[in-house]
């Protein structure tokens, strides 16, 4: 089939009584993309950064000896490689003529819902491979993003930003992950005050999170107990939830305060292009972006499967 648009692509269109158009002007999810990812800009083809680890704990000096000197290495080295995306359509000039709603003239707000709904995809994909095995899907320091087993870096050892049980959303399982989140520690060992900021999940989690975070006291339960989390002041940017998160509508997560975490670069903000070709006369309208998604710290990211 052509991929060229001609009246007989859209013979109602060129005829009158018509009563409407539909099924091209639904509504869109907001953004959610900055709701995840902290932006930045690139002019360079790709962005790379480095993990430098900190000091170990100071050692006891005795009179008259030496200082114990330490030494700092890089370690793991996340690499974000910009993808450009593109689309378009071809309309040829008796069509654009002859309809007579305004349809094909208006293709470029279509285009533009294509290229919002792509970005959020790939935002999503992030998520949606959390806990994958697959190679492609592995960070810098070779498993996956969300895992019992990540990595500290040159000077070794593990650590985990995932329930050693998976565990479905509740207000229990809530607070287990942000206790796992308070007993952080830096690539050498030491402990560093990490807090959560944003649950995360699937469009089915929406209404949990909404009890769970906005409950004075605790939810499902007939204790006269306070709620935890939020007297606490925890989570306080709140969630966001999302119909893109989509491999798991069970998976959630919290993002944290660390820095340098789930980062969105645009190398090549959206823009619109259009010509007409001198020999046929059909039209070409085209959008373009590029970008890249992914994380360095996979401190700045908890969460659980569900089971």
């Amino acid at each position: 089939m052509s991929s060229t648009i001609t009246t007989g692509s859209i013979p109602r269109l060129l005829q009158d009584g018509v009563k409407s158009v539909f099924g091209n002007s639904y509504k869109s999810y907001e953004d959610t993309v900055t709701g995840l990812y902290s932006k930045d800009t690139s002019k360079k083809a790709y962005e790379v950064d480095v993990q430098m680890e900190g000091f170990g704990l100071a050692s006891e000096k005795t009179e008259g000896d030496d200082i114990t000197f330490d030494s700092r290495r890089q370690g793991f080295a996340p690499k974000y490689i910009h993808a450009a995306y593109a689309k378009g359509f071809i309309v040829t000039r008796e069509a654009l003529d002859d309809e007579l709603y305004g349809q094909l003239k208006k293709g470029a707000s279509s285009l533009a819902r294509a290229m919002a709904i792509t970005k959020e995809t790939r935002a999503a994909a992030l998520f949606n491979t959390a806990f994958s095995t697959t190679s492609a899907m592995l960070g810098a320091d070779g498993v996956s993003m969300i895992n019992t087993a990540h990595g500290n870096g040159p000077s070794g050892g593990t650590f985990a930003n995932r329930l050693a049980v998976d565990a479905d959303f509740s207000e229990a399982s809530l607070e287990d992950m942000l206790k796992l989140i308070m007993r952080a520690k830096d690539s050498r060992g030491l402990p560093i005050k990490l807090k959560g900021m944003k649950l995360v999940g699937h469009s089915d989690l929406t209404f949990d999170f909404q009890r769970v975070l906005k409950s004075e006291l605790q939810n499902d339960t007939n204790n006269n107990a306070i709620n935890a989390v939020r007297s606490l002041g925890l989570l306080s940017g709140g969630f966001v939830t999302t119909p893109f998160l989509d491999a798991n509508a069970k998976a959630w997560f919290i993002i944290t305060d660390a820095m340098d975490g789930l980062k969105y670069y645009q190398r090549t903000p959206l823009e619109f292009d259009q010509d007409m070709s001198f020999t046929s006369k059909n039209v070409r309208y085209s959008a373009y972006e590029r970008y890249s998604f992914g994380y360095s710290d996979p401190r700045a990211i908890f969460g659980s499967s569900g089971v």
